[in-house]
């Protein structure tokens, strides 16, 4: 077996080191643009409360849903009734804990989407 130079080891090190040090420190990731379903529970919250507050603004009912089916593959109605559980934890205000409830409200009124399926 033969033993690993040092010079080897050293450069090893030094190597990662400065990969760290610039991954981290000089140069970190940026994320710029990312969809809405990669945001995080109190983010989330507050994307669907905008929706919720432009609901109650607008009155489209099928605008706050497909604005809503950009946070995933759940059902809108679903973000709502998370968004309120989620909000009444953090304590948010009764106005926005109620927009949430209409738009939840709103969004349970709709016919289910159909099903697309075959033969």
């Amino acid at each position: 077996m033969r033993i690993i130079p040092s010079r080897l080891v050293i450069g090893l090190v030094l190597g990662v080191a400065t990969g760290l040090i610039y991954g981290w420190i000089i140069s970190p990731v940026e994320y710029i643009n990312t969809a809405p379903d990669s945001l995080r529970a109190d983010y989330r919250t507050d994307y669907v409360l905008m929706v919720a507050q432009a609901y109650a603004v607008e009155d489209d009912l099928e605008l706050a849903q497909k604005r809503l089916a950009a946070l995933g593959p759940e059902p809108p109605s679903e973000a709502a009734v998370q968004a309120i559980q989620f909000a009444t934890e953090q304590s948010f205000s009764q106005a926005d804990i109620e927009a949430l409830r209409q738009l939840a409200l709103g969004l349970r009124s709709l016919p289910p989407p159909a099903e697309i399926g075959g033969p």
